[in-house]
């Protein structure tokens, strides 16, 4: 399966979550940035678009930071925010404020000659000050369990963040049966 996005980091991820079940590859490819509320909707654009352009089954996500204090803000323009104002601008937002409960979704849409589905997870924690070297985005100021998703190495996050927790109900579906009424359209690595 072929992962589209431009984040290398997140595609690494990918890949890590699915070794020793699903083939992935990564394209970078320049997808348009959808505007709607809700992640689930705008991934299933940018798989609709992907899908038109490479005809492969493949993956895209989009992904929500909401902050209860800010209103839901950044939201679905998380990545949009951070290459504006950065976690710098973030914690200048939230100066003062006793409320740093926010939380992170992720919708992964998979695109296949069948159709599209839409898997989401959702993680929450609190905005904390920048700690660890790990990760990428927003992870260094993003609590949960007493850490931030900085302070964990690739395998620790992937065992409890938003990403991982849409990624284990793609996974499910892919060994379900309901999958395989799809057709082989994916080579599951047991099928190789």
């Amino acid at each position: 399966m072929v992962v589209v996005t431009s984040n290398p980091h997140k595609a690494a991820e990918i890949a890590d979550f699915f070794g020793g079940i699903v083939e992935i590859t990564h394209i970078s490819m320049e997808i348009p940035e959808y505007r709607h509320d809700d992640v689930g909707e705008i991934a299933y654009r940018k798989a609709e678009y992907a899908f038109r352009i490479l005809r492969t089954p493949l993956m895209v996500d989009d992904t929500a930071f909401s902050i209860e204090a800010l209103n839901g803000f950044p939201g679905p323009y998380a990545a949009y925010v951070l290459s504006t104002i950065g976690n710098e601008g973030i914690q200048k937002l939230l100066e003062g404020e006793a409320n740093r409960n926010a939380y992170f979704e992720t919708a992964i849409a998979i695109a296949l000659e069948t159709g599209i589905q839409v898997f989401k997870g959702r993680v929450d924690g609190v905005i904390v000050s920048p700690r660890g070297n790990s990760g990428f985005g927003y992870d260094p100021i993003f609590e949960v369990g007493g850490r931030t998703l900085a302070e964990l190495d690739r395998a620790g996050k992937n065992r409890i963040s938003h990403r991982a927790r849409a990624l284990s109900l793609v996974r499910d579906w892919i060994l379900s049966e309901e999958f395989s009424a799809h057709g082989k359209t994916v080579k599951r690595k047991d099928d190789v």
